[in-house]
């Protein structure tokens, strides 16, 4: 009778983590490539988006954004500071300021007629602060 020769741990354990690796690096393929489900806007959010200035933003310390509606998604925007983006929707305020907002990352985005500021409200501080959109420059 033949006997099968043994594997050695070190090589049993690589096998196991590349078998591991390559399952969760599937899964995770497959999360990503599902799109994201945005939830309908109500009437007063659609109106609020209305107010939204959009294009590209200078900031304080020479930092630029990007804020512009999503297609197919009336009232959302996309909104990218550097590598990092998000998806923001309108939220209804008292106060008149315009305010978006990704619940989930926790980013706020505040517009007032002379200034706008991102907000991370998970950290309690501002990202960037003294933006202005060509119109808030125009009525300064």
């Amino acid at each position: 009778m033949k006997t099968s020769p043994l594997l050695h741990p070190a090589a049993l354990l690589t096998i196991a983590l590349l078998a591991c690796t390559g399952g969760a690096q599937a899964q995770a393929s497959r999360k990503t490539a599902k799109p994201a489900e945005l939830p309908p806007l109500t009437e007063s959010q659609i109106a609020t988006a209305q107010n939204v200035l959009t294009g590209e933003i200078d900031c304080e310390g020479g930092k630029k954004l990007s804020l512009n509606a999503i297609d197919g998604k009336p009232g959302y925007f996309a909104m990218k500071l550097g590598k990092q983006s998000w998806t923001l929707a309108p939220q209804d305020t008292t106060t008149g300021a315009v305010r978006l907002e990704d619940k989930k990352a926790g980013m706020v985005w505040i517009q007032i007629p002379a200034k706008s500021m991102l907000m991370n409200a998970k950290k309690g501080q501002r990202e960037v602060d003294n933006c202005t959109a060509a119109a808030q420059r125009t009525t300064s």
